[in-house]
């Protein structure tokens, strides 16, 4: 079978990583909660219903504090008490009582708990308080799936309303709960039955950066979620206490690659600087800075469609409010259409496992099922933050690739980069790929395929092949941050070739179309060194 044939039958037939039988859900399974106090909450709440379909009768106000955090007995009393009540009256969930079984398969404690669902998703909408206050006067029972004793009953809200179907018994809350469904691989298992809701939030600095996460996830889920992924580690050795966190980061990359997706991996003990250049954000994963730094705090940082962002740092929700403090509510007023972050001191243990999390992401779970399926704690700190019925990978690749070529759509381009990418990890040879890529049609009008034929071409051993092809890429409208990623490849390759007066001007070129570059003194410096080099060497 000639090689063009193969890349097509991958791409086509669905060849490689193939998709978990996550299942497509729909408004029907959701409640959406609201603040009587907040207008922008209720407008937020209805258009969430009027895209997602969800019934009239599934949509609940509350009336509660305008602020972020509330204290616990507000949350007893105005939120979660009345929550289940309104769940329980209108049949959209039944409780009653079950025995638990433990792990040797005894019988176990007697509890309250849900027996019958409808609906398994929470969307708590703009003006919803985000966290709960530390109460020493709190005391209860002890729970039978408390973690490690700890003082502290401070939470998110979310993760406070997460164990609601268990929540009539009761139980301490002195410390995380363990979640009884973290790591489970079968989304059809996350439901309040097994003891979950699903909780997340449409929120963000502004009521229109809450408002449009609903619908960057739907226009994802409808030409899929494309782009390029990053991954910034610290470096951190195996003997490290926190080595966990450069492990669940590392995995979360390798999953990426698997998947199809141009990676690229710092393991450098700093955070990715301001002048490295950020193009066609699919998903980040990063950490440990406390406030949104490096090219997120610049404007020009570059999200696609429905990319996920998360940074991991103990304080990274602590406010929605801002566009420059923690990292939510900047990475979501850049573009992120989803992210996860920690309202109080989490613990790195009970931080998302970012890994498993982009494991079942990317296998075609919701947003919900993932996020909560990756944390080991309910009761604890962490705040969702995007649609949780969204569900970027639930169409195959063929089904997807054949509605982009129906409708003429560029993305169909990065429906190319990710079969190319899935054949290098295959092991098919770079100067095979190149032949395919060249025979595209969308090749000459495309910047991503033509920067990956160039890729291809210098992994080929074609170094003047793969310097002309850069340069034809930096002719096809490459996005801003895109066109500074490839000038500075190219630098290094002409330096490399010897073609210092090309790399001078190439220099100058970066300069001139990225004027507020924050990575220009840099330039600037290699500017000056290879302008001090001999005529001969020019």
């Amino acid at each position: 079978m000639p090689l063009t044939a193969v890349i097509v039958s991958s791409l086509i037939f669905g060849f490689g990583p193939t998709l978990s039988a996550a299942g497509s859900d729909g408004g029907d399974q959701v409640v959406v909660l609201y603040n009587s106090r907040v207008p922008a909450s209720k407008a937020i709440a209805d258009h969430y219903a009027a895209m997602r379909h969800v019934p009239p009768g599934q949509i609940f106000s509350f009336d509660l504090t305008t602020n972020e955090e509330m204290s616990r007995a507000e949350f007893k009393q105005s939120l979660q008490l009345p929550l289940a009540a309104k769940l329980s009256e209108t049949g959209l969930w039944k409780f009653g009582k079950v025995t638990l079984t433990t792990t040797t398969n005894r019988p176990g404690p007697t509890i309250t708990a849900v027996l019958k669902a409808r609906i398994r998703y929470a969307v708590l909408c703009w003006g919803m308080p985000l966290k709960i206050a530390q109460d020493n006067s709190e005391t209860s029972a002890a729970s039978p799936f408390a973690l490690a004793a700890d003082q502290l009953n401070q939470a998110s809200v979310d993760s406070e309303l997460a164990w609601l179907p268990w929540s009539q018994n009761h139980w301490g809350l002195n410390g995380a709960l363990r979640n009884p469904l973290y790591g489970r691989a079968d989304p059809a298992a996350l439901t309040p039955t097994n003891g979950l809701l699903l909780v997340a939030r449409l929120d963000g600095p502004t009521p229109q950066i809450a408002n449009r996460l609903v619908d960057q996830a739907i226009a994802a889920e409808s030409n899929g979620l494309w782009g390029r992924a990053y991954f910034d580690a610290r470096g951190l050795g195996t003997d490290s206490a926190y080595y966990i966190g450069d492990e669940w980061i590392l995995n979360g990359a390798r999953i990426c690659r698997a998947r199809g997706f141009d990676v690229e991996t710092d393991t450098n003990s700093e955070t990715f600087p301001a002048s490295y250049p950020l193009s066609q954000i699919a998903i980040y994963a990063g950490w440990y800075a406390s406030d949104a730094c490096g090219p997120f705090a610049e404007p020009t940082v570059e999200f696609m469609p429905g990319a996920f962002a998360y940074h991991l740092y103990s304080y990274s929700a602590a406010t929605l409010r801002s566009t420059n403090l923690n990292w939510c509510g900047p990475l979501l007023a850049r573009g992120a259409a989803c992210t996860m972050g920690c309202v109080y001191e989490p613990y790195l243990s009970l931080t998302p496992n970012v890994g498993l999390f982009l494991k079942l992401f990317c296998s075609g779970d919701t947003f919900g099922e993932a996020a909560w399926a990756s944390q080991a704690g309910l009761s604890w700190q962490t705040t969702v933050i995007g649609d949780p019925l969204y569900q970027p990978f639930k169409k195959s690749p063929a089904a997807l690739y054949a509605q982009l070529a129906r409708a003429h759509n560029p993305l169909i381009e990065w429906s190319w980069n990710k079969v190319i990418n899935q054949d290098l990890v295959r092991g098919v040879s770079p100067m095979r790929l190149e032949q395919v890529v060249e025979s595209l049609p969308v090749t000459g009008q495309s910047a991503v395929l033509t920067e990956k034929l160039a890729e291809l071409d210098d992994a080929a051993g074609k170094p003047s092949s793969a310097i002309a092809t850069w340069q034809r890429a930096l002719t096809l409208n490459p996005t801003p941050q895109q066109r500074i990623r490839i000038r500075r490849t190219l630098a290094g390759k002409l330096v490399a070739e010897g073609r210092i007066a090309d790399a001078i001007e190439n220099w100058r070129q970066l300069l001139v179309e990225a004027p507020d570059y924050p990575g220009r003194p840099i330039v600037e410096e290699k500017l000056r060194k290879l302008l001090a080099l001999p005529a001969a060497a020019k």
